[in-house]
């Protein structure tokens, strides 16, 4: 059983699936529409969980850094990178459940994030009405990796960038696929974004799933 001293995870609600499908959107206007606390997966991973990142790397023999740009997103293979990701996201998910513990307050915690696996949150949710899963189509993604800065590249250091962003596309659709076939398997809704309804729409939707678990809306 996991530790859960102030029940935190157990109350917890959980949106998880793919990039770039306004997971993190959706959680804020949840948030603030019923008064939750939201916990942004990717925000934590990249920063707080940092010195973790390094020192087990160092633990495995490898750069502290990590690998080079071309190493990470050049040399291998799409599949590659995925299964590489894969393999990543149950150690990294203890770490976010140790950030979730120490959240504690009288509604529930919205968490949300690609890391938080449908196979990995299952046993900790209890019903699978706790946890939705967001993707997008494949020509929302595209359109989101066009028209957002921060989908746009991989970043700097890479000699051929059009190929890193080729692969990394391809390697979040793998994942993101991933995610629907353990969705499916473990009875959790999985929401298709295509892009046809806004941020506001898509939303409702995800807090019409978790009607049963929500407070109160807000005051405007």
């Amino acid at each position: 059983m996991t530790w859960d001293p102030f029940g935190t995870l157990g109350r917890a609600l959980w949106i998880g699936g793919g990039q770039w499908a306004g997971k993190s959107t959706v959680a804020r206007l949840l948030a603030q529409r019923y008064g939750l606390t939201a916990y942004h997966y990717d925000y934590h991973d990249a920063r707080g969980h940092d010195d973790r990142r390094v020192a087990r790397r160092l633990r495995l023999g490898e750069p502290p850094g990590g690998p080079d740009p071309d190493t990470r997103w050049i040399r291998g293979t799409p599949a590659d990178l995925a299964a590489e990701t894969l393999a990543g996201f149950p150690v990294r998910f203890e770490w976010a459940l140790d950030d979730l513990r120490g959240l504690v307050s009288g509604r529930p915690i919205l968490a949300e994030g690609w890391g938080l696996r449908p196979e990995l949150v299952a046993p900790i949710a209890g019903s699978p009405r706790r946890m939705v899963v967001m993707v997008p189509t494949a020509a929302f993604r595209d359109r989101q990796a066009r028209e957002l800065p921060r989908a746009a590249t991989v970043g700097a250091g890479v000699s051929d960038p059009a190929l890193a962003q080729r692969n990394r596309l391809e390697r979040d659709r793998l994942v993101a696929d991933d995610a629907v076939r353990s969705a499916h398997r473990l009875g959790i809704r999985v929401i298709e974004v295509d892009g046809t309804l806004g941020a506001e729409a898509v939303a409702g939707l995800v807090a019409d799933h978790f009607r049963p678990y929500l407070p109160p809306e807000e005051p405007s």
